[in-house]
């Protein structure tokens, strides 16, 4: 719009002083249409999804549906954690954030362990002070049939997916309820909600039904104190996991499976994530947002 208004200001200005009024007109209407437009992004709705000035954890941020997350939060305005248990990965994804000028931290976490969890508390505090937003978004995954299944899956399963998101949650929500405000976000699964074919997962299953359940329980405890919890349910996304040969097999029958007729890209996780992290969100708690391409209608 900038330069239609330089243009009709030199037209103006070549122009005989009995024509320059009309050209002038036409640059006031420019002028207030670009404002309004401004005033449409400064104070109106699109306004309250940005994050300015605030602070963001991302669990398993190092790859996939996490890393997508950490950019979309560091592009709304916030800074942003990268929490993963992969060192490499982190300081690669912290990289690209701050290539974009984001500002960021990679912290290295395994969240089955308290102390680790704890710790990443204590230098994510020590960098920024505070903490507005945490995604718990780490997970680990197997498949196994349920008669064969070792413990030692069981244990390693829910040390990372269940215990080690409460961890997280326990620690984040100390902190936020101190400070009366925060929002808390942990990835979910369809498979928390029904069970998919053909991959044999029980144990992942009950896992991800378990985060479903925890969310709402802390929603409930929290809820008047200033602290929303809430989850997301991607149904089959597109990630490098998914990619290799492993998964060929599934991939086929996950996508027949799927209205859409397709995987979900990992972007299309992050619109549900920044309305939750959003002031719009702020009479939402204990809800499980389901993104899946329409897997669960059938």
């Amino acid at each position: 719009m900038d330069d239609e208004i330089q243009k009709l200001v030199q037209s103006a200005l070549d122009k005989a002083p009995s024509t320059v009024e009309a050209e002038l007109k036409q640059i006031q209407e420019l002028l207030l249409k670009r404002k309004n437009t401004e005033d449409l992004y400064s104070n109106g709705v699109l306004s309250k999804f940005r994050l300015d000035g605030q602070v963001a954890l991302v669990t398993g941020s190092g790859q996939g549906i996490g890393r997508s997350l950490a950019h979309a939060l560091g592009e709304a305005g916030c800074s942003v954690v990268v929490a993963d248990i992969n060192q490499t990965t982190a300081t690669h994804v912290a990289a690209e954030l701050g290539a974009k000028g984001i500002p960021n931290l990679a912290v290295k976490v395994d969240i089955s362990q308290k102390s680790d969890v704890d710790e990443m508390m204590r230098i994510t505090l020590e960098k920024f002070g505070q903490l507005h937003i945490a995604c718990n978004n780490a997970a680990i995954s197997s498949q196994s049939d349920a008669e064969f299944t070792e413990e030692a899956e069981w244990d390693s399963i829910f040390g990372v997916d269940l215990k080690g998101t409460f961890h997280c949650c326990q620690v984040e929500g100390k902190h936020m309820l101190e400070k009366g405000y925060g929002r808390i976000i942990n990835t979910a699964s369809i498979i928390g909600s029904i069970v998919t074919r053909p991959n044999r997962q029980s144990v992942y299953n009950t896992s991800k039904a378990g985060v479903i359940h925890m969310t709402k329980s802390l929603a409930a405890e929290w809820a008047g104190r200033g602290v929303t919890v809430n989850c997301i349910s991607p149904g089959y996304v597109d990630t490098d996991l998914i990619r290799t040969e492993k998964y060929l097999p599934f991939r086929t029958q996950w996508v027949k499976d799927t209205p859409m007729g397709r995987l979900g890209d990992v972007e299309e996780m992050t619109g549900a994530v920044i309305y939750l992290a959003s002031s719009l969100s702020s009479f939402t708690t204990g809800s499980d947002i389901i993104i899946d391409g329409g897997y669960t209608l059938w």
